[in-house]
């Protein structure tokens, strides 16, 4: 194990009826909000009626930016930047999933600086000041509640681009299993999906020798996402098991997952990065078109690593080394298919033409995150494993 530096200062309000907590939570630091949230669906559920109310009661001067989308653009970005200079908002609040606390990391961001606030997500500038963030979780998958990272796509030159910096933690995040109560089948699954990928990255891509600790505690949460999403999939109001999901989903990408592993990578997120930039694909559903490619392309590098995996989550020990290895990619790809996500890019309807472009496009990504190792022809070759 490496020496490493563990530092979250997210503040976590877990559990039932915490939602009403959200207003003395915000206005600790600062009194103008700008409330961000998706398009229309907390509205319905009463999660909206309850963030206004908190907000109110607690004295908060209230701008909106509602209308964000589920795979979060640039454009959108700058829309919100705009309301919140206009209203000199303090503060930013951000009700709903991964994707709409990423754009509002990205306002915060945005909002204190005079150039474009792409140019971080390019490298050429660092986050310093943001403006603070609160959130209340409405979906289990990213982990954009208690971590530094944020995605947007770039609507003009389809560059979907993802960074941390460590100024970008949200102050408070509450987290209401019940929150999620109304989210459908397949974005529950595509929630669990990308709570394992955040894991199986770490998992697959470490060149630690020895990393027992983490080795169990990266099953676990896989082994956690998998049976409280088939649980949450048979009864949707299963608040423990919707509790299970959304814990885990929040501890696959809060930085304790990766302590100790030295340098890791994001390879299926940088390929399918670009599947979401080009066709607009849920993120979840891209990535299980992807892990299961990319994991066979991988599989007979790594076969102990493989084969560990496949006995530990899903107690496969036939065969040799090599066959155990497979049967775990074999029995992660059944799962997907269980809980009826995307295996390939055909299901996906993304011709094979299409691939000499997506590896393009991912490769700007690949040289932004620094992964030297994947040329645009290693990334050619997964796609068509993917097929």
């Amino acid at each position: 194990m490496q020496n490493f530096v563990f530092h979250n200062p997210t503040k976590i309000l877990f559990g039932k009826n915490t939602v009403p907590s959200i207003g003395n939570e915000t206005v600790a630091f600062g009194n103008k909000v700008l409330l961000v949230y998706g398009n229309g669906s907390i509205k319905h559920n009463g999660i909206y009626d309850q963030v206004i109310q908190s907000l109110q009661d607690v004295g908060a001067t209230i701008s909106e930016h509602a209308g964000v989308q589920s795979n979060p653009i640039l454009s959108h970005v700058h829309q919100g930047i705009k309301i919140a200079k206009e209203n000199s908002c303090e503060v930013v609040c951000a009700v709903g999933g991964g994707s709409v606390i990423d754009e509002a990391k990205a306002i915060c961001a945005g909002v204190p600086v005079q150039h474009d606030v792409w140019k971080f997500f390019t490298g050429k500038k660092s986050v310093k000041n943001p403006l603070p963030l609160t959130t209340v979780l409405t979906l289990a998958a990213s982990g954009s509640e208690m971590n530094s990272g944020m995605v947007v796509t770039n609507d003009a030159t389809l560059q979907k681009f993802g960074f941390a910096n460590k100024h970008l933690f949200p102050k408070t995040s509450i987290l209401d299993p019940a929150c999620t109560f109304s989210v459908p089948a397949d974005y529950t699954a595509y929630g669990a999906i990308d709570a394992v990928a955040h894991v199986l990255e770490f998992y697959f891509t470490t060149t630690e020798p020895y990393t027992p600790v983490q080795d169990r505690l990266m099953e676990g949460l896989v082994i956690n996402a998998i049976e409280s999403c088939n649980r949450v999939l048979e009864d949707p109001f299963n608040y423990s098991a919707r509790a299970a999901l959304m814990w885990t989903a929040t501890l696959a990408l809060n930085g304790l997952t990766g302590a100790g592993l030295g340098k890791i990578g994001f390879p299926m997120h940088m390929i399918e990065h670009s599947l979401s930039a080009f066709y607009n694909v849920p993120h979840g559903a891209g990535l299980s078109a992807v892990i299961p490619g990319w994991m066979r392309t991988q599989v007979k590098l790594h076969p102990k690593r493989f084969a560990q995996f496949a006995e530990r989550v899903f107690n496969k020990y036939e065969g040799t080394v090599g066959e155990t290895a497979y049967q775990g990619v074999a029995a992660l790809t059944a799962w997907f298919e269980e809980v009826k996500a995307p295996t390939s890019l055909t299901s996906l309807k993304v011709p094979d033409s299409d691939i000499p472009g997506i590896a393009e496009n991912a490769m700007a990504l690949a040289k932004v995150w620094r992964m030297r190792d994947y040329s645009e022809e290693k990334i050619t070759e997964i796609l068509l494993e993917c097929r």
